[in-house]
């Protein structure tokens, strides 16, 4: 991981941006200690997990396709709220 201090990072920052497309993270450090970390999208999508979208992820569901669900209300008296 390339270390870049802060004022080096605002100065050169679409360089910075690129290498951590290319070449992996990238730190940046204040006063010697690191503060930050600059990744690609693809290894914060890959991280998070956000590869697939809701519609895929709620289509993934055993319930999927499923017309017979029914959902229990529950049929409990409010709580009362003083105001």
């Amino acid at each position: 991981m390339q270390t870049w201090q802060m004022q080096t990072a605002k100065a050169r920052f679409s360089e910075m941006v690129k290498h951590a497309a290319d070449d992996g993270p990238q730190e940046i450090t204040v006063h010697g200690r690191s503060v930050a970390v600059v990744i690609s999208r693809a290894l914060f999508d890959q991280l998070s997990g956000n590869q697939a979208s809701l519609v895929d992820f709620m289509q993934q569901s055993p319930l999927y396709g499923s017309d017979d669900i029914e959902f229990e209300r529950d049929r409990s008296l409010a709580r009362e709220v003083d105001f």
